[in-house]
Formats: structure tokens, sequence, C-alpha cells
């Protein structure tokens, strides 16, 4: 038995040999003999097509029970919808119980008002008034319906043609909400592929509108004309294709987040140096720059031609609602087709349409109101000009006073919890109505925070009056004095000096326009300082 096998692999390993030793079987590799590859080749594939010919495993199939199910249920988690509500999101903001007029009433209580964009005071204007009765007696309350689809009615016509004639130019179209204007007329000229460079400052509803274009977007710094320059410089060399595609520059005329202005004259230049179309927002312009209030262009005195597009809301010096584009009858009857905010949404109700005529004509008859209005922005600047801690970064002649920390506190975080802790305090303590620069979790602008303070109803306003509303603003603002490197807040209580009583702004109004010439650091006493909480 045992010699019968040893003769069986004897016989194999003759085999082996023997084809290992055949010719066919023998090769050359760089000089070196190597034999039997073929076998060891062929040997291979029949392993590999033997695995390949096996089943993968499965392991047996058998329905789960009903307590592996509630286990599975129970460790579940859905992704949240929304995401998490820090504590910072948590705030109740103010109510406002009356017209936002010089004085107003938050939460039952009488306030001086510095937080209302309501810059020529025509939100209680008679004429405007009596047009918004007149149209609602006429038309009702809204349009319920779309332009296109039986939603255009006669004053709304009216109202484009008396905004393209007060601006000079060929046509205008009305939206029915002053956001969705940007929100609509940037996608619907701006698509994907397009070059839009825009400045870092600009507000949440043209962030929002470009995001929607889906074109490729280019920041400059802010109001920077030597950060555009090269920025245009840049995007034109290194974009070959440059030359084939739409390419777009866009700015507001007073920025809503710094209160600057932007310089139109250099951006013409360069627009037309490097062949860029240029739209304007002119939201927190019109009827506040310009000899007659016609905005940016009439500022710089730059022919309003040249600005392919403008765009404005009109819930600023209008003292309406809604926005509007402007610009040559091609860029409006474009928009009559392409733009989302104007064919699909209801249209402007008729009465906020007939307020925007109304206001336009109040503007032109009476040029003293932004007089008026440019006074009154040269005494709060004046006035607000010596704060410690604070300065301002404004335009002197922006409707936008915006106040920001001399040395941050060294988070934007922290800057903007100071800047609310310091508006809380002038509104609870002295009924000083102020807002800041907060920001949503989708705005994408980076500026330092601030404080704004827009000016005030020039219409029914004299220059005492105003005079007396600044004195008590800056008074409760010189309470926040400075921040300390260690991140306290100094603050002082006021007391007036007549009786020790707590100061309230009937007692600096009237010391105010009885002592014109009084220090309002005379007035304060009794430092005491908050600590302010730290990531």
């Amino acid at each position: 038995m045992a010699s019968a096998a040893m003769d069986m692999v004897k016989t194999t390993l003759d085999w082996v040999t023997l084809a290992f030793d055949a010719p066919f079987a023998r090769a050359d590799v760089f000089g070196v003999r190597i034999g039997g590859h073929l076998f060891v080749e062929g040997l291979l594939l029949v392993v590999i097509f033997f695995l390949l010919s096996q089943k993968s495993y499965k392991p047996p199939k058998r329905p789960l029970t009903k307590k592996e199910i509630d286990e599975l249920c129970d460790e579940w988690v859905p992704e949240s919808l929304i995401p998490p509500i820090t504590e910072e999101m948590q705030c109740e903001a103010p109510v406002l119980e009356s017209a936002a007029g010089p004085h107003a009433v938050i939460n039952g209580k009488e306030v001086v008002n510095f937080a209302s964009a309501n810059y020529l005071g025509l939100m209680r204007h008679e004429k405007l008034l009596e047009s918004c009765t007149s149209a609602l007696e006429k038309y009702g309350v809204g349009s319920c319906g779309p332009r296109g689809f039986y939603g255009t009615i006669d004053v709304h016509l009216d109202c484009e043609a008396r905004i393209a004639k007060f601006l000079g130019t060929p046509d205008s179209i009305l939206y029915s909400y002053g956001l969705s204007t940007m929100f609509s007329a940037i996608p619907a000229f701006c698509k994907k592929g397009d070059i839009v460079v825009v400045d870092e400052g600009v507000h949440w509803g043209i962030q929002n509108g470009l995001h929607l274009s889906r074109s490729t977007i280019v920041y400059f710094k802010h109001n920077d004309m030597e950060s555009l320059r090269n920025t245009l410089e840049k995007v034109t060399q290194e974009n070959k294709r440059a030359k084939k595609l739409r390419r777009y520059i866009v700015v507001e005329a007073v920025y809503q987040n710094s209160g600057q202005i932007a310089p139109l004259d250099e951006i013409i230049r360069l627009k037309e140096k490097y062949w860029f179309r240029v739209l304007l927002d002119e939201s927190n312009s019109i009827g506040v720059l310009g000899s007659s209030g016609r905005g940016l262009t009439e500022h710089y005195r730059v022919p309003i031609e040249k600005i392919d597009i403008v765009t404005a809301a009109m819930g600023h010096a209008l003292a309406t609602e809604g926005g509007f584009c402007t610009g040559s009858a091609r860029v409006i009857d474009h928009q009559r087709l392409s733009s989302s905010g104007y064919v699909f949404s209801a249209s402007l109700p008729p009465y906020l349409a007939s307020a925007a005529i109304t206001a336009i004509d109040v503007l032109e008859e009476n040029p003293d109101l932004i007089t008026k209005l440019r006074k009154n922005i040269t005494i709060l600047c004046k006035g607000l000009l010596d704060l410690r801690g604070l300065e301002i970064v404004s335009d002197p002649q922006s409707p936008i006073v915006f106040l920001r920390l001399k040395k941050s506190t060294g988070s934007l975080k922290n800057d903007i919890q100071l800047l609310e802790d310091i508006a809380a305090r002038v509104l609870k303590e002295d009924s000083v109505f102020v807002v800041t620069s907060k920001r949503s979790t989708l705005d994408k602008c980076h500026l330092p925070a601030g404080i704004r303070f827009i000016g005030v109803d020039s219409w029914r306003l004299n220059v005492a009056g105003y005079n007396a509303l600044v004195a008590a603003a800056v008074m409760s603002l010189a309470e926040c004095t400075h921040v300390r490197s260690t991140g306290l807040l100094a603050l002082h209580s006021c007391h007036a000096q007549a009786n020790n009583t707590p100061w309230c702004p009937q007692i600096v109004l009237s010391n105010a326009l009885q002592y014109p010439d009084l220090r309002i650091y005379d007035m304060l006493s009794s430092t005491y300082a908050i600590p302010l909480s730290h990531d």
C-alpha cells in the first residue's frame, strides 16, 4: 500500500518536471531563464474562474422580531429641520405700539425714537393719509392677483410712470415687497456662469439675490476702490472667457451695514474701463441724497443712463412699502416676464402705490425737507462725536449714523452682545430707542457690528426740537463710556440736577431747550461696571 502511494507521488513529480522542462514552458526574462510559467499562469486562471463562479455569502433571511423593531425605533433620532436655537437667538424684539415718529410708544412706554427709517417724516403726513384713504375707498385693501393675471390696477401704472419721470429713466417696474425687489431683479439678469463683483458689505437682500442667481460671486473690500480695481483686473485677466460672459458690479448707494456712501464716480470709471454692468441699490438714498432727493446719481452728478439697473425699496424716505426697479425699456420689459417676484406675487396694494406717488409729489414740492434732514444729521453727528469708546464710521451725509466700538472685544459675538447691552440699557433706563446691526445666521456680511442712529421726523420737528432729541440720545449713550480690556462695560447712572430724581427724557428735553450750551457730561455721576460673558 505504501509502495503504491510512493509510486503515484513519483509519477506526479515526473509529470510536473516534464511540464517545467518542456520547450514551450521555458522563457528568458532579462537574460534569466524561467521555466514553467505557462503552467503556473494556467493554474492561476483556473483558480480565478473557480472563485468567480462561487456565490457570495448571504446570511439566512429572517424577519426582525417586534423587540428588535422597537429597539431600532427607540435608537433612531431624526435630523433636525432647523439649526439648534442658541441663547443669543432667544430674544424678544421691542414692540412698537404707536406710529414711528420722533416719539413712539414701545412696550407701553414713550421713548425717543432713533430706529425708524422715516427719514423725511412722511409717515404721518396729511397728504399721504388722504391719498391712502381715497385709494382704500376706491380700490379696497389688496389687489388679490399678480400683475400678469388681473392684478394690474391703473394706480400701479401711474406709480411706475411717476417714478420713471422723477428719476429721469424711460420706464420702471413695481414690486410688492422691498426685499423681493433684490431677490427677483438680480436673478432675472445674473445667471449661472456670469461673473458678479460685489461689495462685501451689502445687505442680506442683495446677498440672497446673488445666491439665487447661482452666478460666480467675487467680493471686494468694503467701499475700497483700489480693491475693486484689483478685483476687476484679476477677473478679466485670469478668466480667458471673461469677455464673453455677462459681468456685473453690485453696490449700495448708502450701505445699510455701515452708513457709508459708495463713490459712484470712481465706480463708473472702472465700469467703463473693464466693460462691466452696474447694479445699484438706492434704498437708503432716494429722497435723501442729491439736491432734489434723486439719489446717488444726482449726488455725484452722474447721468443715470450710465447705471444699467437701479433698484430701491420704498419703505424708507417715501414712507410706504414695496420696491421698484428703473432703467431702460429693455431692462424693465425683461423683468415683466422673467422676474419671479413680479410674475408670481400678488401686486402691490393700491393704497401703497398711491402713497408712493403722493410722497414723490410732496418731496418735489418741499425741497427744504432734504435741507432740514441734512441739518439734523449734522446735529446728530456733532452730538455723538465725542463719545468715549465709540466712533462714527458713517459718511457725514448719510441718513444712517453708524457708531462702532473703537476697540473690539476680540470677537464679533461679544461685540454684538456689548452693543445690545448698551441699546437695552438706554431703552430701559433712559427711554431712548436705538438698534444694533444684529445679523441673522444667514447674513454673510462680516463688517464690524455697531449701533445705528437713523434720522428722525424732519417734517414736524424744528431745529430746537431735534437738538433736544439728540441731547437725550447723546446723554444716554454717554453713560456707556468705554470698554475696558478686562471686558467690563462701564456704565453711569444719571440723575437730574434739579431734584435728584432718575433721569427721564422730559427733563433732558427741557434742560436742552433752556440751556443749549450745557455740557452733557456735567450731568453724569456714580460710575459702576457690569461684567460681560465671554466664550
